[in-house]
Formats: structure tokens, sequence, C-alpha cells
């Protein structure tokens, strides 16, 4: 039995200034670590009760003593429970982690803690410094033409991406009314996962995705898009170039972040282009929408990693005003949800 007394909770002390600094200046080892557990499924062996790090270790052929001393520390923080000596079980926060569990985070912990984002925010002080892009200035290119030349990276980055989108997802089609478009492409719409939602709840409408060509392959793959080919279309684009005119309304999730504000006024035009003539017609961005002062967001550290490895940013509601407006449209609304994305609807200048 433990020696050391735990106080009622009445008189367990908040953190203190020091304490606060050093648990976010670690942060990165709890990155790291989540981020291997996470790829060596760790929550799955744990589903059905709690096993000894022996027989985690043997499952996965690691070390036992190097997991131990891992699962303890972020047993620490919530992720896990060391119910025994050297014996974990499963937490809330570690029962995200599973890889069959509805809304699983395991292939976000798994692309955020990837070296490759070490490797990239190693060098972050030259982009504070000089204002331009980390990746670029670590990988010689941008990464979204790196991506096409990792197939391994593409892939997880990929995944990530779409366990946001079923995140977020739920929230959006829960706040906003999709009702009345008779097509809706999603431009730079991934795997397709956003857009088969929408579709699946609204039954007589039809879409379009538009990506590159090395995702639209992925996504053809996918029983579930082969599920729903009478109803949706999968297209290589580039928004840069063009973007066709095949629909009545354009939905973007976490799009238009990756870029500054001339690229992004580029893409919205093209999106305005496509849209011409069409009555009713929407451009729908999902994003964040940064608030004022020190109110905590989510957002504001994904804005961190557009710094960091597109260029972009997250913006405000005036911002994004500004960049409709450039654009040739009008914001019209926004729509908050209760996920870290809000629905920010433009229509047109006519």
């Amino acid at each position: 039995m433990s020696v050391l007394a735990t106080p009622p909770s009445s008189q367990i002390q908040q953190p203190t200034a020091n304490e606060i600094v050093m648990q976010l200046a670690t942060g990165y080892m709890a990155s790291i670590s989540i981020h291997i557990v996470a790829k060596l499924g760790i929550a799955d062996l744990l589903k059905n009760g709690a096993r000894s790090t022996a027989d985690l270790a043997a499952a996965t052929q690691t070390n036992e003593d190097r997991l131990y001393r891992m699962l303890r520390a972020l047993a620490a923080t919530g992720i896990f429970t060391e119910v025994a000596p050297r014996r974990f079980a499963l937490t809330p926060a570690a029962d995200c982690l599973r890889s069959d569990v509805e809304g699983s985070l395991r292939p976000m912990a798994i692309w955020i803690g990837d070296p490759l984002h070490f490797r990239v925010y190693a060098e972050m002080m030259h982009s504070i410094k000089t204002g331009s892009t980390t990746f670029d200035h670590v990988m010689g290119k941008p990464v979204f033409d790196y991506f096409p030349t990792d197939p391994s990276k593409s892939e997880v980055f990929n995944h990530a991406m779409t366990c946001f989108s079923e995140m977020v997802t739920p929230a959006v089609l829960e706040a906003y009314d999709f009702s009345g478009i008779g097509t809706l492409m999603d431009v730079a719409g991934g795997h397709g996962m956003l857009l088969r939602s929408i579709l699946n709840k609204y039954p007589e409408m039809r879409g379009v995705v538009v990506d590159l060509e090395h995702v639209i392959q992925g996504a053809k793959k996918m029983p579930e898009n082969n599920a729903l080919a009478h109803r949706c279309e999968f297209l290589c684009g580039d928004f840069f170039a063009d973007v066709p005119a095949k629909a009545d309304a354009i939905i973007m999730k976490h799009i238009i972040h990756d870029w500054d504000d001339p690229e992004a006024i580029t893409i919205l035009k093209n999106c305005r282009k496509a849209l011409d003539g069409k009555q009713n017609a929407k451009v729908i961005l999902v994003e964040t929408v940064i608030e004022p002062g020190d109110t905590p967001q989510l957002g504001k550290f994904i804005d961190l990693e557009m710094l960091a490895f597109t260029g972009g940013r997250e913006r405000t509601e005036e911002e994004f005003h500004k960049l409709f407006t450039a654009a040739g449209l009008r914001l019209n609304r926004i729509v908050s949800t209760r996920a870290p994305l809000w629905v920010v609807e433009g229509v047109l200048n006519n």
C-alpha cells in the first residue's frame, strides 16, 4: 500500500505558475507517447479488460520496462490507469484511442505525433523570424507537393483528416440545413467522408468530390463510396486552376485555412466562377472561427499548425468577411456547432 495519503478534494491545490509552464513545456513528451501507444494499438489490446505490461509488451514486441514507464507517464495524465502494479486498464480518454469505437481519435493521434511533425516544429523559429512556412524550409517543397512523393505519410494524413471529419460532421449536420441543394460539390473533399454523410442524410441530393489525383485514387477504392456511385462523382482537379461547374453549391471543410489570403481568394474566386448563374448558389466553408481575447480554443493551436505546415491561417469573423468580399462573395451567416469547426456561409454578389 502506498504511504502517500490523498488529500480531500477540497484541499487539492491548483497548479502553480511554474507547474503550468512545465506541464506545457513537456507536452511533446506526451505527444510522442500517445503516438507510440496509438501505433502499437495498446488501447485495442485493453478493450476486454486490464492487462500486465508483460502481456502488452509480448503482444507488441516491445521492451516491457520501457513500455511500462511510458504507460505510467500517460496514466498520470488520465490516459490509461494503473489498476495494480504494472497492470493497466482503459480510461475514457484511452478508450478514444481504440480503432473500433465510433469517433476514434487513433488516426489523428498517429498523425499529430508523427516524427515528421517533430522534424518540422524543431525549425519553427525560422518561420517566426522570417514569416515563411516551416515545412517548405525543412523539406524543400510545400506540404501538398510533398505528400504525393511519400505515399505512407500521405496515407497517415488522409486517415487523420477522415478521423477529424468523423468528429466534426455529426455536429455540422445537426446545426446546418442542407435541404434545397440539388448537387453539392466538395472541393478538396479527400476520401469523401463529409459529402458521403451529407448525401446519406439527404437522399435526393447528388454529389461531386474534387481533389488531387492521388487522393481521388484512394477515394475510389473505398467500398463506402462505391455504394454511392450512382449519386456521387469523384473528379481529379486543381482548385487553383479551375473548379468544375457541376454543382448548385460548394462545400470545403478545413481547406481555406490551409492558405494565406492571396491563395484563399483565388480558390474562392474559382468557386464563385463555377457557381455563376446558379440560383441560390452558396459557398459553404467548415472552418474554425477564431474568437477574440483569451478564449481557450483548439483553433488557436491549429493556427500554429497552419503557420508551420501550409502557410495558411485560422480566421476571425471579420477576416472571413474581408476574404469573401475580395472573392466577389458576401458573408451571409456563421452557424456555430458543438464541434471545433463552424459553418461559414457565403453567397454570390450578383
